[in-house]
Formats: structure tokens, sequence, C-alpha cells
């Protein structure tokens, strides 16, 4: 039986370099599961505010084409790890009226850092806020949230006045340009 120490430290030595190249590559065991914590989804850059739509990546993009479309640009600041923002963002993606009209009558842009344009906090720096531009490139501060002290906030519950002032956008759209 000379073949069986060969074959036994064949086997062996195998194992060992299985173990090895696991341990190396940080591979999980086969049996081991990952939990959903583990799992990242890539990320796009609706940013889960709603993958159907078509978002723009920078200020200055969403300007030129809002002015190339004729379409209002709506901006929408906010930060991962707010819960505000978390809070808005559920109520806006599950809000089919509002992702209807994103879709088809807005250029969409999230912003999750700063712009360079200073028309773009009129009421001072907080998230999340919503702001709203037309094509002729002039920020729509005179549309506004409930509040006083943040007037381009939105809550959850707010939802409904958002659906009210997107519809008023698309209606100055067609009356004041």
């Amino acid at each position: 039986m000379p073949s069986f120490p060969l074959l036994f430290s064949i086997l062996l030595c195998n194992g060992l370099m299985v173990a090895t190249q696991r341990k190396v590559q940080e591979l999980p065991d086969e049996e081991e599961e990952k939990s959903p914590a583990q799992i990242r989804t890539p990320q796009t850059l609706s940013r889960g505010w709603g993958d159907d739509i078509e978002w723009v990546q920078m200020y200055e993009e969403g300007l030129a084409r809002s002015r190339q479309s004729k379409k209002p640009l709506k901006v929408i600041h906010h930060l991962e790890e707010c819960p505000y923002s978390q809070a808005l963002k559920k109520a806006f993606a599950s809000s089919s009226e509002i992702q209807q009209m994103a879709q088809e009558d807005f250029i969409m842009l999230n912003l999750v850092h700063s712009s360079s344009d200073n028309n773009m906090a009129p009421d001072g720096h907080y998230v999340p806020w919503i702001l709203f531009v037309d094509p002729s490139m002039t920020v729509r501060a005179d549309i506004t949230g409930k509040y006083g002290n943040r007037m381009y906030t939105y809550e959850p519950q707010d939802i409904s006045t958002l659906i009210e002032n997107m519809r008023q956008v698309k209606s100055l759209l067609h009356t004041e340009l």
C-alpha cells in the first residue's frame, strides 16, 4: 500500500492550499450565508429616491438639460445618514404620483453635497430640502413647503404639499415662459 501515504499527502496539501486561499481571499465558507447587512447593493444616481427616474449627476448638467428640454429642474439636497432625509426618501419613492411626475415632467437631481451656486441655499443650510429651477435658470424661491424656519423642507406627511408644488411649477412653466 505505498500509494495510500502518497494519496493522503496530496489530499492534505490540497486541503491546506484551499484553506490558505480562503483565508487570503477572505472567502466565506460555502455553507455560510451572507446577512443582508453584508450584501451591498450598487449605488446609483437615484440613491433610493426612484430607480425608474432618469437622474442627472451634477447641478450644472441639470441646468443645461432643463434649458434644452424646457422642463424644470427639481433639486433634492439630502444626506444619506440623516434620519429626516431617509424618511422623506421613503415617502417620495413610495408615491406613485410623485414618481410619475418626476419621470415625465422634471429634470431630476439629488445632491448629497452642497452646490457651488449660492442661490441653492436661499434660507440657510439644512437637509433635506427641495428646490425648483425653471428652464430660464431662475431658482423658484416662491415655491415653498409648510415651514417658515425651513422653507424648502418637506417631511413625509407633507407629500401632498410637494405634489401640489410640483403641479404649480408645471403650470407656471406654461404661463410664465
